[in-house]
């Protein structure tokens, strides 16, 4: 079984990274992405660096279940790790305690 370690910021935002790079690796999948969040093409490399646009990258991959499986098999992560990213990030909705 594979773990999800602790998330920091700078993780989360990594692990978003490499989710867009998984994103893009398939014409399809960027496709819907590119649709669903209303970005061209020719902003992705401009926008890789805002943590904004990094949550709407988990939130995209977050949206369907198939794809989370996928990229957490891509990444040999848990597919709790794409979760607890988003929550690092602008937006994320914090892990409720107690």
């Amino acid at each position: 079984m594979r773990k999800t370690t602790a998330m920091t910021a700078e993780s989360a935002e990594i692990l978003a990274l490499r989710a867009l790079q998984f994103l893009a690796s398939d014409p399809e999948r960027l496709g819907r992405f590119l649709a669903a969040t209303g970005t061209g093409p020719e902003d992705l490399k401009a926008r890789a660096g805002d943590p904004t646009f990094l949550g709407s990258v988990l939130d995209h991959l977050l949206q369907d279940e198939s794809l989370i499986f996928l990229f957490a098999e891509t990444e040999n992560i848990s597919p709790a790790t794409p979760e607890a990213a988003r929550r690092m990030l602008p937006g994320g909705l914090p892990l409720a305690e107690g």
